[in-house]
């Protein structure tokens, strides 16, 4: 007999009504659609107890499985609690978020979670040569990809004046920034660094086998309640699939890892010459990306890293994707893109291609 506990409430269903945009923390990655596919199995008995608490955070939704032990009671509020001092950290459309009032200058202190995504994209930023970069705010807010209406012809020398990972560090609980105006962007990290804080407090907790999934982005750990890897769909990144679930392009299964797509089939404007603006920045150039690359899946050793490298791969498309990854063993990837005749074509690496669920 499956026996499955839910905790949603009725005032969660109306936040979710009056939702209509993302979050800020979603912003940039435009996730393509994860879908945790928890009914994959539902025809088989399950061996293990497994309680499933859902609510809404950060513009979207979360879901935390948890298998074995059924002491559960509190961690839904413990869960949104976590979630809102998140929310209260890296969040750009929450005005009184440290982040925001960084950004307008208000103060230079920054807490742990924005000093470890800054330690983290700092990383990615070097390998990729600056074409992975937080500092896009300039940029990204010019193109109305904050919540605010687009600029028309932007000047992007101006720009990129204020844009440069190198202009930024933290030394102690300071940030330092070498232009005044510059603008932190976490959008294509904080996602994916949410849920790594939520596995950690359930490692805290002793847990051993759970998923978390917030907004699309994954942390898996241990197994499922039929003791197999966590099963993980992948969308199929075509316009009109708004719905995650509803198309799905493949389905893998993951354990001990994170897990995050990036694509630009969901989330973009058309200007008023008719061009379709992605939400994907290229730091170095200042300008949205221009690739057939249309999706890319990354599993890495933690869910910040796989939003991360996930956005950098949009950034470099796909054949710089394909020699990068070669490079990274570390990470495996699933990228989908479009060929001159517009067909589906994929890729995947070594590692991705043994996650597929035949």
């Amino acid at each position: 007999m499956r026996r499955i506990t839910r905790f949603v409430t009725g005032k969660q269903e109306e936040m979710l009504k009056e939702n209509t945009r993302y979050f800020g923390v979603i912003g940039l990655l435009l996730w393509a659609g994860l879908f945790v596919a928890l009914t994959g199995c539902r025809q088989q008995p399950q061996q293990r107890l497994q309680t499933v608490i859902d609510g809404y955070a950060q513009g979207g939704t979360y879901h935390v499985v948890l298998v074995g032990d059924s002491t559960s009671y509190g961690l839904k509020r413990q869960i949104d609690s976590l979630l809102s001092e998140i929310d209260n950290s890296m969040s750009l459309y929450n005005p009184v978020s440290l982040l925001s009032r960084i950004n307008r200058g208000e103060t230079d202190t920054v807490d742990r979670f924005i000093a470890s995504c800054i330690r983290l994209a700092d990383s990615i930023s070097r390998e990729s040569d600056g074409r992975y970069d937080i500092t896009i705010g300039p940029l990204t807010e010019a193109y109305g990809f904050t919540g605010g209406k687009p600029t028309q012809n932007p000047n992007i020398d101006s720009l990129l004046e204020r844009v440069g990972y190198q202009k930024l560090s933290v030394e102690q609980d300071r940030l330092k920034r070498g232009h005044p105006d510059m603008r932190i962007d976490l959008n294509s990290i904080a996602q994916g660094a949410t849920v790594d804080y939520l596995a950690r407090w359930l490692d805290s907790l002793g847990r051993t086998d759970y998923l978390v999934e917030v907004g699309g982005e994954i942390f898996a750990r241990g197994y499922n309640a039929q003791g197999k890897p966590w099963r993980v769909g992948i969308d199929k990144p075509v316009e009109g699939n708004m719905t995650p679930g509803a198309q799905l392009q493949v389905r893998i299964g993951i354990t001990d890892c994170g897990l995050a797509t990036s694509g630009n089939y969901r989330k973009f404007y058309t200007d008023s010459l008719g061009r379709k603006i992605v939400h994907t920045v290229d730091a170095r150039s200042g300008r949205p990306v221009v690739s057939n690359l249309l999706s890319a899946t990354v599993v890495a050793p933690t869910s910040a890293q796989a939003d991360a490298y996930g956005t950098l791969c949009m950034i470099l498309g796909l054949e710089e994707s394909v020699r990068f990854l070669e490079q990274h063993p570390e990470l495996q990837a699933y990228l989908v893109w479009s060929d001159e005749s517009g067909a589906y074509r994929t890729y995947m690496t070594p590692g991705m291609n043994a996650l597929v669920l035949k």
